[in-house]
């Protein structure tokens, strides 16, 4: 164990926790890490944390409890937490059966904000999980050698309209267009399953010539995306599951998307002739 700042990291599932991780260590943190057992990897013991703790989803006392014996003031939280495990795989403990009962509306936002009002009464802090990762934010600007066509500007205005008209929902941060049609809506399945049923669905009306078979994803951040959680992104397989649909095109918001692979994505997606667009 180190004698840095000690900063605690609530562990989801995919590559996120990892890089934040790295970035809290290089910044010269001491991370503590709370891995949630039905969603982090196995790998999070491997990369150089002062300490693993696994626990369930449910178990926010433990959360708390573990976070102060190893004297943590100040969290984030990185990675998924699949929607549907939080209100259907979950054992809630007292703190957070307490904390279900006294929720207005069950989507992810409004359970996430209150467990971080939970933590901060105990004296944790839940800080933006972005702020380590600042150089992985998807900067303004085309990002790819192609810049998008005509028909793909037209996708992105209509697609980004119709994703902020949604996004108040909490459904709809990613949208999948063709010639200004609405083919997909994000909802609880995640990114790329939404973009794998467009492309399924563009498949299907192949009888049909009159629409264009170029796909065009647009992921929005929610209106008021509480950049502690839940924060938009994009790796390398999202441009390889939009390569399979047949996208031909993604638009991102500028400053609120994290770039999960860096300067990969960027290449994979000139390798597959995808556009970018940050904005």
């Amino acid at each position: 164990m180190g004698s840095g700042p000690k900063l605690g990291l609530i562990a989801g599932n995919g590559s996120f926790p990892f890089l934040v991780l790295n970035a809290a260590r290089a910044q010269g943190f001491d991370v503590v890490v709370a891995a949630i057992k039905e969603e982090a990897f196995p790998e999070i013991e491997t990369k150089g944390a002062a300490s693993v703790h696994w626990l369930s989803l449910g178990e926010l006392s433990k959360l708390i409890d573990t976070f102060k014996a190893e004297g943590v003031t100040r969290a984030v939280m990185a990675g998924q937490v699949k929607h549907k495990q939080i209100f259907s795989s979950i054992k809630p403990d007292w703190r957070l059966a307490k904390l279900l009962l006294s929720l207005g509306t069950r989507n992810t936002d409004s359970l996430l904000g209150a467990v971080a009002t939970v933590l901060a009464d105990a004296g944790i802090m839940l800080e933006n999980s972005t702020a380590l990762l600042e150089p992985l934010l998807a900067k303004s600007g085309v990002l790819t050698k192609r810049t998008p066509t005509e028909q793909e500007r037209k996708n992105i205005e209509y697609g980004r309209a119709v994703a902020r008209h949604l996004a108040q929902y909490d459904v709809g941060q990613t949208v999948v267009i063709a010639e200004s049609a609405c083919v997909a809506v994000e909802a609880m399945e995640g990114t790329d399953a939404t973009i794998t049923r467009a492309g399924e669905i563009m498949s299907s009306l192949e009888g049909d010539s009159t629409l264009s078979r170029a796909l065009t994803v647009v992921k929005i951040a929610k209106p008021n995306q509480d950049m502690r959680f839940d924060v938009p992104v994009v790796g390398v397989k999202t441009i390889e599951v939009m390569r399979r649909a047949g996208a031909s095109c993604l638009a991102v918001d500028a400053g609120r998307c994290l770039l999960l692979d860096g300067q990969a994505v960027v290449q994979a997606a000139d390798l597959a002739d995808i556009s970018i667009l940050a904005s």
